[in-house]
């Protein structure tokens, strides 16, 4: 009889994680437009933004069907002065994330990975990040695309902002196979809910 070592384990861990992983993109891809759980989903965010009053928030430029926060943002600047927000920017492929200003009118240009980002390098430090979730479970524990961005950024920034995953509804699970740096975020929200 042999006993699964600590690499062994770790392999099956992220063999699970890329099979979620497809699944999770297949179900997301399948999903016909619906404006309203996309007005449910950007009120709830909204909602957030209003109670935890931040003063400079990061969120993610929309790829791959994720929901596009870029009209909740923009109506959150205008809503008061003295707000910034911020996009994501990676500077290396094992680099934690760097935070560079954005405008809804702000010239943009391809970051890594062909994501746009703002063609202007203003490095903020935000309060509470928006993060994107290919999957979540009622633990708050989010699946990303596997490139461990979010998890570096987080072990490093000081103090940690504020953590709330977005994603649609139909990208939660039951549990998610869980890594020892798998760190759940402070809430999840949906078109139906916050976690």
């Amino acid at each position: 009889m042999t006993q699964e070592g600590p690499e062994d384990a770790g392999a099956v861990l992220k063999a699970a994680k890329s099979v979620m992983r497809k699944q999770l993109l297949e179900i997301r891809n399948a999903l016909v437009p619906n404006a309203s759980r996309d007005l449910a989903l950007a009120q709830r965010v909204a909602l957030l933004l209003s109670e935890r009053s931040p003063q400079c928030v990061a969120f993610y430029w929309p790829m791959a069907g994720e929901f596009d926060l870029r009209d909740v943002v923009a109506r959150w600047l205008e809503a008061a002065g003295g707000r910034t927000a911020a996009l994501p920017v990676v500077s290396a492929p094992n680099a934690p994330l760097a935070f560079h200003a954005w405008q809804p009118d702000a010239p943009m240009q391809a970051g890594r990975y062909q994501i746009p980002i703002p063609s202007r390098a203003l490095a903020v430090q935000p309060d509470l990040l928006l993060i994107p979730c290919l999957g979540f479970d009622a633990t708050r524990r989010r699946l990303g695309y596997g490139g461990g961005f979010y998890d570096r950024t987080l072990a490093t920034l000081a103090p940690r902002p504020y953590t709330a995953g977005v994603a649609f509804e139909a990208s939660r699970v039951a549990a998610l196979p869980l890594e020892a740096h798998d760190v759940p975020l402070d809430t999840i929200v949906s078109e139906v809910g916050r976690y």
